[in-house]
């Protein structure tokens, strides 16, 4: 890993505040701007759909900052472990840099679930989930609460990031894969090989968008008999279904989530 500059985050943040219906129970750091965080409600947990949101936020300076994230675990867990989320330190003063300041045990404010990037019930086409960073945390649930659910589904999952450290969820894909636990084939691939920090690696390389036509190729993904779901960067996502198209698969095969807005910077909300 290396050692990020960021900005120095002064705000004062609100133990307590009368919003705040929830604790933050765990954490995991991945990386220096990666981490996965668990959140709980002080009630009974809120039902959602695997694919869909929660936003969270806490107080700071007398001002609720917050953002959405998707919730990278099953809906079973939710009452028990609190929802997942696989979460990107952005270096500006916004809601992730007072995030990754909570201790384990704050108070904090959470609402949802919202969206609409669902699987569809019975399908038993093969799914072809494709995401960059932390957009691979719908999938994860999706996967997750198949597999809880004993029907899972045939699965090729393509998740692109810059370096292999940034790789999230890779050891439960990998095992997954090896042992037959999810009929899944996983494929990662790194966009920058070259990079010091990448040495060792002999998988895929490239940006996800690049290289899902050899995917679609090498594991015979035919557009009649597959379903394709892609997550993340707005870009990517514009750019990897136009490459689909080219290839055969009809615009009604696709569904899209985007993280934020086209053409706009990674937005976090406060108010």
């Amino acid at each position: 890993m290396t050692e990020k500059i960021l900005p120095h985050d002064e705000r004062v943040i609100d133990p307590d505040a009368p919003q705040y219906n929830a604790s933050l129970v765990r954490r995991e750091d991945m990386t220096d701007d990666l981490a996965y965080f668990w959140v709980k409600y002080d009630d009974d947990a809120v039902p959602f759909e695997p694919g869909q949101y929660m936003t969270t936020g806490v107080f700071a300076d007398g001002k609720l900052w917050q953002r959405p994230y998707s919730v990278a675990s099953p809906p079973r867990e939710s009452g028990d472990g609190g929802y997942e989320f696989y979460v990107r330190l952005v270096p500006i003063i916004r809601f992730t840099t007072l995030l990754w300041r909570l201790p384990v045990g704050h108070r904090m404010r959470m609402i949802g679930p919202k969206g609409k990037f669902l699987l569809e019930p019975e399908d038993r086409r093969t799914h072809l989930y494709i995401s960059t960073g932390t957009g691979i945390a719908p999938f994860m649930s999706m996967m997750r609460q198949t597999l809880a659910d004993g029907r899972p589904r045939k699965t090729v999952i393509l998740h692109g990031c810059s370096f292999v450290e940034e790789l999230g969820y890779r050891e439960e894909l990998e095992s997954w894969q090896r042992d037959g636990t999810y009929p899944v084939i996983y494929e990662p691939t790194i966009s920058r090989p070259n990079d010091p920090r990448n040495t060792g690696w002999t998988g895929r390389t490239g940006r996800a968008e690049n290289v899902v036509a050899a995917v679609c190729k090498d594991l015979h993904l035919r557009p009649e008999q597959t379903v394709v779901y892609i997550c993340g960067n707005p870009d990517m996502i514009l750019n990897a279904e136009s490459v689909l198209m080219d290839h055969g698969f009809p615009e009604f095969h696709v569904k899209k989530e985007l993280y934020w807005p086209k053409g706009k910077v990674v937005p976090e909300m406060a108010g």
